[in-house]
């Protein structure tokens, strides 16, 4: 009989012996398999793309149509954009109000069509550079799940607020200042962006987007003029930590 190899664990010796056990002769392998790559670590700064994930309540609304708005805009940059929702009704589309909106504002029509609710996990959370709520119930709901995305999340009016008492060339200072590596340049951004509390106009009050489900035109239309003057800053910002 053979004995197991050193380097080989019990599962592996077993499964090469079973695997050969109708050779005569087996031949052992000077060493084990390749082991299959682990999942990669969430927070990690690896090569993945740089994430930004919109959240609202159903899904089918406003953090779509975040979403959808900020990939068109920020393509260039080959930033990853997805959204989902603390109650979402999963599987659903966006709105039609919402998808019209969305293509008007500029948006990609074949997106906007193909949406589909997700139901909002703590792996979304864990994986996103930049965290964009549409209300503050929905930053409080992000931050009790993962408690450590707190620096990096925002209703999109709150981070359009602060944004908007940081210069585009304080941005990139501050981004310059952690060299080459975009994620940290980005993360550096986004902290330069929270420091600014305190500095900026206008109150918490206003840092909601409006619900307009099941509502009229004119609600979605109100929902849109806060969300998309929100998300000028957004890329404004992104843009100054990013593109050298």
């Amino acid at each position: 009989m053979t004995n197991q190899p050193a380097d080989m664990s019990r599962r592996e010796f077993r499964e090469w012996r079973d695997k050969h056990s109708s050779h005569k002769t087996p031949e052992v392998p000077t060493s084990p398999p390749a082991a299959t790559p682990a999942p990669r670590p969430t927070d990690s700064t690896d090569d993945h793309p740089l994430t930004i994930l919109t959240v609202c309540t159903g899904n089918i609304c406003r953090s779509p149509m975040a979403e959808v708005l900020l990939r068109a805009r920020l393509e260039s940059l080959g930033i990853r954009v997805h959204s989902a929702g603390t109650h979402a009704l999963v599987g659903h589309e966006m709105t039609g109000p919402a998808q019209e909106l969305a293509v008007e504002l500029g948006a990609k029509p074949e997106d906007a069509a193909a949406h589909t609710a997700r139901y909002l996990v703590e792996p979304m959370l864990q994986d996103a550079d930049l965290i964009l709520t549409m209300t503050r119930e929905h930053r409080t709901h992000a931050v009790q799940l993962v408690p450590r995305t707190l620096r990096r999340t925002f209703t999109v009016r709150e981070f359009a607020r602060l944004a908007s008492t940081l210069s585009t060339q304080a941005a990139r200072a501050t981004a310059d200042a952690e060299g080459d590596d975009p994620r940290a340049r980005l993360s550096a951004a986004i902290l330069a962006v929270g420091e600014q509390r305190g500095m900026s106009a206008g109150g918490q009050e206003d840092d909601d987007v409006v619900d307009p489900y099941r509502r009229s035109r004119e609600v979605y239309e109100e929902s849109a003029s806060q969300l998309n003057p929100a998300l000028d800053e957004v890329e404004r910002i992104l843009r100054a930590a990013l593109v050298q």
